[in-house]
């Protein structure tokens, strides 16, 4: 018997830029980024893919890109800016996906050229996808547009579109080289989107600091009110704790432990129940809210904790329930979770709470007690 055992490791590296109006001449920030990355012996070039909603509500968006990159000598900017539909349409529908393919190679972008992606979270994951599998892998820029995809989805490894009524069935792990967080974008958000990102924080901080619980639950009421200071250190920590997260363990998940999903099982599913009429930091809030019940009526919360959780959600102006929880008995919610354990592969492995800034995993789910939780939030 002969064999051959093949061992190598690839490092990832890439920043995480926060700034302010990314696209004014004298903010060089972008340019040296682009000067500075990568072999200056090859011509570059860069394809830029923003979000419908985007263009639509920063209408002077694309003349600044135009007119930034006349002082850029060292990149051929793509003459064409595409502009695609934003939201989870653009991860349900193939043809987005494909445009963008198209794009690429329409413009000739290599892999030593580039593809910027300016949009919310959904946008970048299918942007990124596309750009993962063209040419095996093109360089991709993130330029997160919304609170989520600041302080999450965007400054992390996943890409993926949703594919035979499932959520992230198409997908890879491909970092992107930079992220560039540009707090104007938020000023121009609706409300549902301020607010919605801020339940990732909620969660990240109910896993893994407790000290950033508390700092929510004392600023939830100017998080509120759109305090641009306070929502950009809120951007900070929670995207600081998802990067650490990603870095100390299992960044590509090899294995089935996700913790960072924490109560994602069951907005996954809410999200397709309600036709993703209610966003995904919404249905994330109302995820946290039933895995945190849940987690009391299992006896690892007190009463205190459970009602500092669902204060601190419905402070910032989420709800904790909806319908679509309880419809069919629940067989709709059972489901979910299923599905969840299929996206995982091997066991189930849940992320629940053992105490506020404490997760813990599990691999088996009492459903009665789901159903319990469900009707609890029902009733509040």
């Amino acid at each position: 018997m002969s064999s051959i055992k093949q061992s190598f490791q690839v490092q990832f590296s890439y920043n995480i830029l926060f700034t302010k109006n990314l696209f004014a001449i004298e903010n060089q920030l972008f340019a040296d980024f682009l000067k500075n990355f990568g072999n200056p012996d090859f011509r570059k070039k860069i394809l830029f893919i923003v979000d419908e909603g985007v263009a639509g509500t920063h209408p002077n968006l694309q003349d600044s890109i135009k007119a930034y990159f006349k002082q850029i000598d060292i990149i051929d900017l793509a003459p064409e800016i595409l502009v695609l539909p934003g939201g989870e349409i653009v991860k349900n529908q193939p043809e987005y996906f494909e445009k963008t393919l198209q794009a690429i190679d329409t413009y000739g972008i290599d892999r030593h050229s580039f593809v910027a992606a300016i949009g919310g979270g959904a946008f970048l994951d299918m942007v990124g996808y596309a750009s993962a599998v063209a040419h095996r892998g093109v360089k991709h820029i993130r330029i997160p547009t919304t609170v989520l995809s600041q302080n999450d989805s965007g400054v992390g490894v996943k890409n993926g579109i949703n594919f035979v009524g499932k959520k992230n069935f198409l997908g890879t792990f491909a970092p992107p080289v930079a992220v560039f967080n540009d707090s104007e974008f938020l000023k121009t958000l609706h409300e549902r989107d301020w607010r919605s990102g801020v339940s990732e924080a909620v969660k990240v901080a109910l896993i893994k600091d407790l000290a950033f619980f508390e700092w929510l639950e004392k600023n939830a009421p100017a998080l509120k009110a759109r305090d641009e200071k306070v929502m950009n250190e809120h951007i900070f920590r929670c995207a600081e704790l998802h990067v650490q997260h990603i870095a100390s363990g299992d960044p590509f998940e090899s294995g089935s432990a996700r913790p960072l999903d924490f109560g994602h099982w069951a907005a996954h599913k809410l999200e397709y129940l309600t036709n993703f009429e209610i966003r995904h930091g919404e249905a994330v809030a109302i995820g946290i809210a039933l895995d945190s019940v849940y987690s009391f009526l299992k006896g690892d919360l007190s009463e205190s904790d459970i009602e500092r959780i669902l204060m601190l959600l419905q402070n910032l102006g989420f709800k904790i329930y909806h319908p679509a929880l309880s419809e069919n008995d629940k067989i709709n919610l059972w489901k979910g979770l299923n599905e969840f354990r299929e996206h995982l592969g091997g066991q189930l492995t849940i992320t629940l709470l053992k105490k506020l800034g404490k997760g813990v995993e599990v691999h088996e789910i009492d459903f009665d007690l789901v159903k319990k939780s469900v009707d609890i939030l029902s009733k509040i």
